[in-house]
């Protein structure tokens, strides 16, 4: 039981970081100019909504083809654990002036963008793909460990709530850092995101070791 609060806590701040609503929150209000308050929150709320189910899905479905194809667990943590070092590094060091995530182009006024490009790619990206692949397969045996299924599933929940009180009130945050505030709080956000990336590495790099009876067994 003691892992469920280390799970649910990993799993919350990585997602949170990699989803770094505080870099969507520009591009957000670059692509809702001219809206009002009550347009923008229903935006924020479907964007979210749509990210949570695509997380969840991809948490079931993805890990069912993984298991189906027999690839090991300690593969997609490498793996996922590389993703989230490379995105950490990425947000981690700085970009060029004017570059950003959401490219050019006319913005129609009617447009819908709750679900491209709000949802996806910017908070259901390879990161959080990673994450949530990652942390799932953390958990051995998924149908009769029922908690830590669970404990992911909140923290996904939560991390997008927290996403869309970000984004519910994206102009009085940017207003209060600023863009210098949010290039500061982006680095430090990569620094961690790597950091998650490189323990999902080692623990994907030791089981591996372990199954291929290359290290004993504690």
């Amino acid at each position: 039981m003691g892992h469920l609060p280390t799970l649910f806590i990993a799993t919350f701040t990585t997602l949170l970081a990699v989803t770094n609503p505080l870099e969507v929150l520009p591009i957000f209000l670059q692509l809702l100019e001219g809206k009002d308050q009550r347009t923008q929150r229903r935006t924020a709320f479907r964007s979210c909504l749509y990210a949570t189910l695509l997380m969840l899905f991809f948490m079931v479905f993805g890990t069912l083809v993984l298991r189906a194809f027999g690839v090991p667990l300690s593969m997609v943590r490498i793996v996922g654990g590389i993703i989230l070092v490379r995105i950490g590094f990425a947000l981690f060091l700085p970009s060029s002036p004017g570059t950003t995530v959401f490219g050019g182009g006319s913005v129609g006024k009617d447009e819908d963008f709750s679900f491209v490009p709000l949802a996806m790619p910017l908070m259901f990206g390879p990161g959080a793909l990673a994450t949530v692949l990652g942390m799932s397969s953390m958990v051995k045996t998924p149908i009769s460990n029922l908690l830590p299924i669970t404990a992911i599933i909140l923290a996904i929940v939560c991390s997008m709530a927290v996403t869309y009180l970000i984004l519910a009130y994206a102009r009085a945050i940017l207003g209060r850092i600023g863009p210098k505030g949010i290039d500061a709080a982006t680095r430090i956000v990569g620094f961690f995101v790597s950091a998650m990336g490189m323990g999902l590495i080692f623990h994907g790099v030791v089981e591996a070791l372990k199954v291929y009876g290359i290290i004993g067994v504690s």
